[in-house]
């Protein structure tokens, strides 16, 4: 875990889902699993009312998760608390929202894949839903006549006119909802505020809600090509468990191929793992994608501390070595920009993959070769070997690769690197990490 996570506490992991196998899946979803490994780089905004707060995302709502409040709660009480941030609807108007840019610059970024926070564990909807007033386009939200008012809705257009496909982050838990935190009743902590095996009709009601706005989502604001599914207590804790599968039959008639990840659950709704702000020691055995932000929080708060650019791409390179998807997490300012410090990472980012592109999107890993700060990916008989900056200048052995080498090539300048007595030079380059593509079958 990054050094600018030991303060967050809200990380849920199973590690027993990580060393899960598929048992069988249809044949629609094995082909988009292909797809999704080839793409290999996303980005997810995490986007709502504690933008506004500028706080941990919803986090100080749960009463059990004081670690949110800890460093700096929002207000003195929680009750206030909860109240005033309820009430953020009224003041959150990104007025200057644009989606275009958005798009552009993750393209030019070079993200293939985005996933957008439909709505947090607050319950505050940043799309159109017709199941809660509680919502963008309601008539308390400041933002609810701006001709962009339906943020979803404008945010997954840019992104497909810009080519890249687009995802849903949803959270199962709701705590504005009245069939999940009953009104009037003090929630312990970020369950619902009662046991569901002894209210089953409010449950079942709020299994209903779910179930409408999930397919309302599949079904309205499409394609979606993943669903990512959060709150990983529900459908494992507390008796809160949903009808996974015919909500996942009803999904998948509108659309066969989307990808359900139902993080930290197992099983068949899972379709592939999320490793959070880490990179697994041990590849899971499912198709897997390591979520890391940018910064050290999801959403935005003001004066966060922001990674350097070589060591989110230090990072990029580990995880596909070892045959992994990275998904990348930026935080929206309350006016609805891009963080600076987020948009100059991206840019970095970006000139770095124009440059090497090859060495990354469409290949596999090769996780039984990662050492030394060298790492390596394959492409159909090429492999692509990375290297950190710190050790050009060195000598490498051929012979310690999988592939007997007939050409060596500098990718960054496409000159050929001179192999003697079986070895090469790692070449200077101008980033933090460069890439020779080697050529040839073993």
């Amino acid at each position: 875990m990054s050094k600018f996570n030991k303060q967050r506490q809200d990380i849920v992991e199973n590690v027993k889902t990580q060393d899960e196998e598929y048992r069988s899946l249809p044949l629609a979803i094995q082909k988009k699993l292909t797809w999704f490994q080839d793409q290999k780089l996303g980005i997810i905004f995490h986007w709502g009312l504690y933008a506004q707060a500028g706080i941990v995302e919803s986090w100080q709502l749960s009463k059990e998760d004081d670690w949110a409040r800890k460093h700096g709660a929002w207000r003195s009480d929680l009750k206030t608390l909860r109240r005033d941030y309820w009430n953020l609807d009224r003041e959150f108007n990104p007025v200057n929202f644009d989606p275009d840019n958005w798009a552009q610059a993750a393209k030019d970024a070079g993200f293939r894949y985005m996933l957008f926070t439909t709505k947090h564990h607050d319950g505050f909807n940043m799309y159109d839903t017709q199941f809660s007033d509680y919502k963008i386009t309601g008539d308390n939200a400041a933002f609810h006549h701006n001709s962009k008012a339906d943020i979803l809705k404008y945010v997954n257009q840019s992104f497909r006119k810009a080519g890249i496909a687009t995802g849903a982050y949803y959270s199962k838990a709701d705590w504005h909802s009245p069939a999940y935190w009953v009104p009037g009743s003090d929630p312990k902590g970020r369950y619902a505020s009662y046991d569901p095996k002894q209210n089953p009709q409010l449950w079942h009601k709020f299994q209903s809600y779910v179930e409408n706005q999930l397919l309302e989502i599949c079904q309205n604001y499409g394609p979606i090509d993943i669903l990512w599914l959060d709150a990983g207590w529900v459908n494992s804790e507390h008796n809160e468990y949903l009808p996974m599968d015919e909500i996942a039959k009803q999904i998948w008639k509108i659309k066969p191929d989307t990808l359900i990840v139902d993080r930290t659950i197992g099983g068949k709704y899972e379709n592939y793992v999320t490793p959070e702000q880490k990179i697994p020691e041990v590849p899971p055995k499912k198709v897997w994608e390591s979520n890391i932000t940018l910064a050290k929080n999801w959403g935005y708060v003001p004066n966060d501390q922001y990674k350097s650019f070589a060591e989110i791409l230090a990072s990029l390179i580990k995880i596909i070595a070892l045959g992994g998807n990275v998904i990348l997490g930026v935080g929206p300012k309350p006016d609805g920009t891009l963080p600076k410090q987020a948009v100059k990472i991206m840019q970095e980012l970006g000139k770095w993959l124009r440059t090497f592109e090859d060495a990354v999107y469409g290949t596999r890993g090769c996780p039984d070769y990662v050492k030394n700060d060298l790492y390596l990916t394959k492409k159909n008989d090429n492999y692509y070997l990375f290297y950190s900056n710190k050790d050009s200048g060195n000598k490498i052995s051929l012979n310690d690769l999988p592939s007997v080498s007939s050409d060596v090539i500098n990718m960054e300048d496409d000159s050929r690197v001179a192999i003697t007595d079986h070895s090469v030079a790692l070449p200077t380059t101008a980033f933090p990490y460069g890439v020779l593509e080697l050529t040839g079958k073993k």
